[in-house]
């Protein structure tokens, strides 16, 4: 095993990076069910994980698109989690964010659907933004990255 600078990390001898991945990423949500009902059938996030665990879920989605990536939509039942969820939504600070191919396309496909948002596109130099409301008590971010 020998250390590669660029990456900050080891590379075992047959030359293969071993490197950290983003497999998972959780978001608190107010109601599992409405969670689930926004994230697939208004944002298009496909159902991956539905598992029973108590009177709770695992309960994830994925991109359409494939890959292995999931977010796991979490019941807010601790109280700190509920404390920090409710004030990043009262600041206006978005808990995620996903990247759009058109956003303006986004934007009015979003808006017909009724979907609220606190900012419309807005250019902030390298990339574009909204922030909506995901009906479970979270800000969402969606950017679309300057053309190059």
């Amino acid at each position: 095993v020998i250390s590669d600078p660029r990456v900050g990390t080891q590379v075992a001898d047959e030359g293969k990076l071993n490197c950290m991945r983003i497999k998972l990423n959780s978001l608190f949500v107010d109601d599992q069910q409405k969670a689930l009902d926004f994230y697939a059938d208004i944002l298009g996030f496909k159902k991956s994980q539905d598992l029973p665990v108590g009177e709770f879920r695992w309960l994830t989605v994925a991109s359409p698109e494939g890959g292995d990536a999931e977010l796991s939509l979490e019941p807010n039942v601790n109280p700190a989690a509920k404390t920090y969820q409710e004030a990043l939504f009262e600041q206006g600070i978005p808990i995620t964010a996903f990247e759009v191919d058109d956003l303006e396309y986004e934007f009015r496909r979003l808006s017909d659907l009724n979907v609220v948002f606190k900012t419309e596109p807005t250019n902030v130099g390298d990339v574009t933004i909204a922030v909506l409301v995901d009906t479970c008590g979270n800000l969402i971010q969606l950017y679309q990255p300057a053309s190059e």
